[in-house]
């Protein structure tokens, strides 16, 4: 079984940082692209930022010069440092993940997600 979990969210004022961590874990053959999505209330789910398994990444126009999305392989965890943050960043953020699992069958996988406050 596979799973992500995400950490590192929290409460922050205006102009702060937090760094988010998305660890997978279970029976993982490879990995191959990862992300990060956000939700805010009312909202639908939107992207901020991905990574494909050679380190190429994509951003959202809204965090472009202030996120920044990397990758540990060794440790099958994805992370987002935001910087600058704004009251408008405030959201659950989620990570995911296209896996290929030992069975050799790959899902794309949602971590729980965690809250991002922001305060202004």
């Amino acid at each position: 079984q596979v799973q992500l979990v995400e950490s590192g969210g929290g409460l922050v004022q205006a102009g702060g940082s937090l760094r988010l961590s998305c660890a997978a874990s279970g029976s993982i053959f490879s990995i191959n692209g990862m992300g990060w999505y956000r939700q805010a209330p009312g909202k639908q789910r939107e992207l901020v930022a991905t990574i494909s398994n050679d380190g190429s990444t994509n951003y959202a126009d809204s965090v472009k010069g202030r996120f920044t999305i990397s990758r540990d392989n060794a440790k099958n965890t994805v992370y987002l440092q935001m910087n600058s943050l704004k009251p408008e960043d405030a959201a659950v953020y989620f990570c995911n993940a296209h896996i290929t699992a030992m069975t050799r069958n790959s899902y794309l996988y949602w971590g729980q997600g965690t809250q991002v406050t922001v305060s202004s």
